[in-house]
C-alpha cells in the first residue's frame, strides 16, 4: 500500500512533459519545409548575416520579400518577426535596439521571383 501512495506521489511530483501539442500540423508541413530548405542549397541562397554594434545585416543574393523569425530558446516571450523587404542591394538592416542580448535563432521565410525559401541560423547578438 505504501508502494502505491509513493508511486501516485511521484507521478504528481514529476514536472509537465514539453509535448508539442501541434505535432500532427508539424509533420503534414515537414515535406514541404523541407523542399524549400533544399532549394536554398541548389540555388546558393544562403543569406549572409552581418551583426555590428547597431545593426544585423542581411544580404541576399536577389532581391526579397518576406518575414524573419526572430526565437528565443530561453524565453518564447521575446520573440519577434521583421518584414523582409531587400533595397537596391539585395540587403536588410533590423536594427538592434530593442533585441536582449544572448542566443537567438532566426528562421527565413522569402520569395525571391517566383522561387520560395526556408533557412534557419543562430546568431549572438551582444
Amino acid at each position: 500500500m505504501l508502494f502505491i501512495i509513493s508511486m501516485c506521489v511521484y507521478m504528481f511530483m514529476v514536472p509537465a512533459d514539453e509535448y508539442d501539442h501541434q505535432y500532427y500540423e508539424k509533420g503534414l508541413t515537414f515535406n514541404h519545409d523541407y523542399d524549400l530548405e533544399v532549394q536554398v542549397v541548389k540555388d546558393h541562397a544562403k543569406p549572409i548575416i552581418q551583426i555590428n554594434k547597431d545593426n544585423i545585416v542581411i544580404t541576399f543574393i536577389n532581391a526579397v520579400k518576406g518575414k524573419v523569425t526572430f526565437t528565443r530558446p530561453s524565453d518564447a516571450t521575446l520573440d519577434r518577426t521583421f518584414a523582409l523587404v531587400s533595397g537596391t542591394q539585395n540587403e536588410v538592416i533590423i536594427p538592434t535596439k530593442g533585441i536582449a542580448p544572448g542566443r537567438w535563432r532566426l528562421v527565413f521565410n522569402w520569395k525571391a521571383g517566383e522561387k520560395e525559401y526556408l533557412y534557419q541560423e543562430e546568431i549572438y547578438v551582444q
